[in-house]
């Protein structure tokens, strides 16, 4: 049976970060809301009463009869059977870890263009996206970025891996982070990437594998745009 993934149609956004898991495990699977009808059933599914709780937001994952939320999540359940997560309990929750941590990460790269709310446009918000986007080119993205590359010159298992030795699903979380951040900041990135070689190693072994290549190349893989988490306004794009 194939796993449905239900995310908001004509946005990467977050659902990206579990499409190239699948993608990159090979995993039979529908992209749920770019089906006819599919947005209408993600939102059925959001509302329905009774038994488990329902999803607060996409993206999810249905497994049969399981429903699986949150990207985080979504990627801890997938990853062992999709042979992306390390072997053995102890790595396996250093690898959520760092998952978690992209969660946070990826929140504030959002926040950059909407700092006041997400259901004010960003024309409105304008002045404070500023202010929001020089903090984090100067302060956050240093911050976040260098813990990565700590962690990977820290493990001594693999040269391209966060965890253990070899592909876990968040070195594919890494690799859409940096070509988010390209995007979004590309004066910025151009400045700091050589403080990070280690991470652009990671996110240049990733964009050669050949599942990842072939998807990257096809019409599954959609293009960010300015209704996405990475956005690209010129005005906020100063280097750090």
């Amino acid at each position: 049976m194939s796993y449905k993934l239900y995310y908001w149609d004509g946005i990467p956004g977050r659902g990206e970060f579990v499409r190239l898991a699948l993608e990159e495990g090979g995993a039979d699977y529908v992209d749920a809301a770019r089906e006819p009808g599919g947005t209408d059933e993600m939102l059925k599914l959001m509302k329905a009463p009774g038994g488990a709780a329902p999803p607060f937001a996409p993206p999810f994952l249905v497994d049969g009869d399981l429903l699986i939320a949150h990207v985080a999540n979504i990627l801890f359940y997938l990853g062992p059977r999709l042979g992306l997560a390390p072997e053995g309990e102890g790595l396996r929750t250093i690898a959520n870890g760092l998952q978690l941590t992209i969660t946070d990460f990826v929140a504030e790269i959002h926040d950059t263009h909407h700092p006041i709310g997400v259901s004010h446009y960003y024309e409105s918000q304008k002045p404070e996206a500023l202010r929001r986007a020089a903090d984090f080119l100067s302060e956050r993205l240093p911050k976040f970025l260098g813990y990565f590359e700590r962690v990977l010159s820290q493990n001594s298992s693999g040269p391209n891996q966060m965890v253990g030795d070899r592909l876990s699903y968040v070195d594919l979380s890494l690799f859409q982070v940096i070509e988010g951040l390209r995007y979004a900041f590309p004066r910025a990135m151009d400045a700091y990437e050589a403080n990070i070689p280690r991470l652009v190693d990671v996110h240049d072994a990733v964009r050669v594998r050949p599942r990842i290549y072939s998807y990257l190349a096809s019409e599954r893989r959609l293009a960010f745009n300015e209704s996405c988490i990475f956005r690209h306004y010129p005005e906020l794009d100063r280097q750090s």
